[in-house]
């Protein structure tokens, strides 16, 4: 069984225990996280796609950590007209390990 779920702009292909690092959530660490933006959700032979999202269907999930990602550096330059712009980045991340996946009854 799996799910495509949508957060922050993104969307993750989800399956029960596995363990990703999303775009930053509000939430400390241990808390539980339920996510209802479900796009697309298959068991066995049965597929439900949804129009944009599945009703009553939800992923559960256990905040593990929040953190920062590597830095990724960006380096603007023009030839011979002495531009050089050097700038970092470090993207926020929530990882998380997924619990559970409820489909609605149909």
């Amino acid at each position: 069984m799996y799910a495509i779920l949508e957060t922050g702009g993104l969307q993750f292909k989800v399956t029960k225990g596995e363990v990703l690092k999303i775009p930053k959530l509000g939430t400390e660490p241990k808390e539980e996280v339920v996510f209802e933006k479900i796009l697309l959700a298959a068991e066995k032979d049965k597929i439900l796609i949804g129009k944009p999202y599945i009703k009553g269907a939800k992923v559960t999930a256990e905040v593990l950590a929040n953190g920062k990602s590597p830095k990724v550096i960006v380096f603007k330059f023009k030839r011979r007209v002495k531009y050089r712009r050097k700038r970092g980045h470090r993207q926020d991340y929530t990882e998380i390990k997924i619990n559970e996946i409820k489909l609605p009854k149909a």
